[in-house]
């Protein structure tokens, strides 16, 4: 019996010396990957860019036609209300059509200057009337949308409860238009500290395709007032994409976007074209389409 024991004492310290090896091996082979799961296949993110945002939709539908939907999408200004749209069930022909709607004089109101010149009561009600979802819960992709925190000086991404402030906030352009509050807290265009949303999704997506509307470009422009803080503005939202542009699998940025203004709005049509044209060539050199169903990017 004392043999026994010492021989069942023996085995059991065996296995126990054995243990570290056999719990390394299995983390570099199976626990590594359960671990490093991600929740969402293919994700997108949605730069900002005013009426250039509409290239977004013409994007989305050249991806619809390879096969590729996002799981997950996020955006930041113009780049949001496509992404809320989008996930809210809209085809992106009928975004474009959305799009075709809003105009700048009749979206807003002339106001005495109290942080901004413009107030957004008109564009709320819009988005109240055009999606079908009140909350982020009710989407159908799972959204985040991108304001800047006025004043705590961070950017705040939003994903859950309440949707429509949240857009608002991220396309409140700073001057222009008055600050969203939300919950006490004053929110402008989510561009002036992240203009290309893709680090809020990276963690989460096997591959990531962004879609940027705001290329470096550095075009003529008027000697206008409006003009030179539109430009000085630009330039600023255009200079914090580039650590984003690198997390990126799949970069889509329509060089030609350098030819509009933010606020060109009765250039949408054209620009949402060029966005679809400038993804089906670049998906004809990238991507086999036989592999996009299989194995994603």
């Amino acid at each position: 019996m004392k043999e026994m024991l010492l021989s069942d004492k023996g085995i059991s310290a065996s296995i126990q010396s054995a243990l570290p090896k056999i719990f390394k091996i299995s983390c570099n082979m199976d626990l590594v990957k359960v671990f490093d799961k991600r929740p969402y296949k293919i994700g997108i993110a949605l730069s900002g860019g005013g009426v250039k945002g509409l290239c977004h939709a013409g994007v989305l539908k050249a991806l619809e036609e390879v096969g590729i939907k996002p799981e997950i999408i996020s955006g930041v200004s113009a780049g949001a209300l496509v992404g809320a749209l989008y996930s809210d069930g809209y085809t992106p022909d009928e975004i474009a059509v959305c799009f075709e709607e809003i105009n700048f004089r009749t979206m807003t109101k002339i106001r005495i200057p109290n942080g901004g010149f413009f107030k957004t009561d008109i564009f709320q009600k819009f988005l109240s009337k055009k999606l079908h979802a009140k909350t982020f819960e009710e989407l159908s992709i799972p959204l985040r949308v991108v304001a800047t925190d006025l004043d705590n000086g961070k950017s705040v991404t939003f994903k859950s409860g309440q949707l429509i402030d949240p857009i608002v906030a991220s396309c409140s352009f700073p001057v222009l238009f008055s600050p969203k509050v939300i919950d006490g807290i004053h929110y402008v265009d989510g561009g002036v500290l992240k203009n290309f949303p893709v680090s809020t999704i990276r963690k989460d997506c096997e591959k990531v395709i962004g879609i940027n509307a705001s290329p470096l470009v550095a075009d003529e422009y008027k000697q206008s007032i409006l003009h030179v803080a539109l430009r000085s503005y630009n330039f600023m939202f255009k200079a914090n994409i580039l650590h984003d542009k690198g997390l990126c699998d799949l970069l889509i940025e329509p060089v030609d976007m350098g030819n509009y203004e933010t606020f060109d709005v009765d250039k949408g049509r054209e620009i949402f074209e060029l966005g679809y044209r400038s993804a089906k060539q670049l998906l004809a050199i990238k991507l086999d389409p036989k592999l996009v169903l299989t194995d994603g990017i």
